[in-house]
């Protein structure tokens, strides 16, 4: 009877979370056109946060060098790195006069988060001249990871958003540029490719886009008009920022059709470890709560808020094995005691209806971006399910760091 009950309560949770996903890939095919193109010229700042990023600056830095644009800059801001990663910019800065700028934190300032150096860099922008008389209106800050690889034609895509002057910022996709080497790789864009082509493209119907912590690009005048500063210490600060800029007044928009490439981590252990820092960051950004339920519309707020209950009822619905067992427990012990076998398979259908029934969603939502055959974009659907398991043990890992009070974490390392 327990066992039944806890099965029963799971299953409920699995219920409100496959509707919710069929619901939003449904508004996700709804088609929005793309805003014209025509517009103001605009500068465009590219702010990269460093920490000991010798193996990959180099390469970013190149490709956002090359970018065809005729006002922009490169911001680097150097976190107190401790291995080559301020000489490789020194010299990339003396190859691109004028576009490529150093800012080297010093302790004990340094080393505070991501937000903190991002706040920090945004602050030097300020201080110095590099962006006199140009307005705020027309500055576009792009937040890119020091592995991040944006699209060549990115700002061409994101530029006709900021027409409309409620746009305060733009997320564009995100893509694995390693994705070719390992299942886990490959797995890991799929995340991605769904989270954007179902998820984000349906909120932009409910006007709850969230921002992510690469390839996000905002309009300066909506950073600056935000309370405070701009990036929280929230281990998910992106998260934080999005919610923000929407109770602040502006949209937050979408773009599909252009996508920042990073690094897929290539362990599992490198993947427990990042999940759970952002499962973490989500506990952290449920104090958000008074902020979404006084400051944006319902529809939004509806949408958010499920957003942020995204780690009770993956933790609850990592219960499901364990009630289960208990379910096919009692249903031994009741046909020991009966004499008859109480054993079914009537379970079967439902239990691979509500564990695979949307694979074949994200197969289709792939097969968009990657050129994979069906047959292998159907096998990935599957195997996607079972690769979302590792937000269990993640989940479980970061909410025992809040019971102890850690919330410190080193970074992700780069191959």
């Amino acid at each position: 009877m327990i066992g039944q009950l806890a099965v029963a309560g799971s299953l409920a949770i699995i219920v409100l979370a496959v509707s919710y996903n069929s619901g939003m890939f449904v508004l996700s095919r709804r088609l929005t056109p793309h805003p014209r193109e025509t517009g103001r010229e605009r500068t465009y700042v590219f702010m990269l946060a460093c920490l000991n990023e010798e193996k990959v600056i180099g390469e970013s830095l190149a490709r956002l060098a090359g970018l065809p644009l005729e006002d922009f800059l490169v911001l680097v801001v150097d976190d107190a790195s401790d291995d080559g990663t301020a000489q490789i910019v020194t010299a990339a800065a003396a190859s691109a006069p004028g576009r490529i700028h150093l800012y080297r934190r010093r302790f004990p300032d340094a080393r505070k988060g991501k937000g903190a150096a991002l706040n920090a860099g945004l602050e030097w922008l300020s201080e110095t001249n590099v962006l006199d008389g140009r307005d705020p209106h027309d500055v576009i800050i792009c937040v890119v990871d020091a592995d991040g690889r944006l699209d060549h034609h990115a700002a061409e895509q994101v530029d006709p958003f900021f027409n409309d002057p409620g746009i305060g910022a733009v997320q564009v996709g995100v893509r694995m540029y390693n994705r070719n080497i390992r299942l886990l790789a490959r797995l890991q864009d799929m995340e991605f490719v769904v989270y954007g082509e179902i998820f984000q493209n349906a909120r932009r119907h409910l006007g709850s886009v969230g921002m992510g912590g690469n390839g996000q690009f905002m309009r300066l005048a909506a950073l600056r008009s935000l309370p405070g500063k701009p990036w929280s210490d929230c281990l998910t600060e992106d998260l934080d920022l999005g919610v923000r800029l929407i109770a602040a007044g502006w949209t937050n928009a979408y773009c599909g059709t252009a996508a920042v490439h990073q690094q897929a981590v290539l362990t599992l252990g490198r993947l427990l470890r990042q999940r759970s820092r952002w499962f973490q960051g989500h506990i952290q950004a449920s104090r958000l709560t008074p902020l979404i339920l006084h400051k944006i519309a319902p529809r939004p707020a509806a949408d958010l808020l499920y957003h942020l209950s995204s780690p009770a009822l993956l933790l609850l619905t990592s219960l499901l094995p364990i009630s289960f067992a208990l379910m096919l427990g009692d249903t031994a012990v009741a046909s020991i005691r009966t004499g008859h076998s109480a054993l079914s398979l009537w379970w079967l259908p439902w239990f691979y209806v509500m564990t695979f029934g949307l694979a074949a969603a994200y197969a289709f939502v792939y097969r968009k971006r990657e050129p994979v055959s069906r047959p292998y974009s159907l096998l990935l659907g599957h195997l996607y399910v079972i690769y979302g398991y590792v937000w269990f043990v993640s989940g479980w890992w970061a909410l025992g760091r809040v019971l102890t009070g850690r919330h410190t974490w080193f970074k992700t390392a780069r191959t």
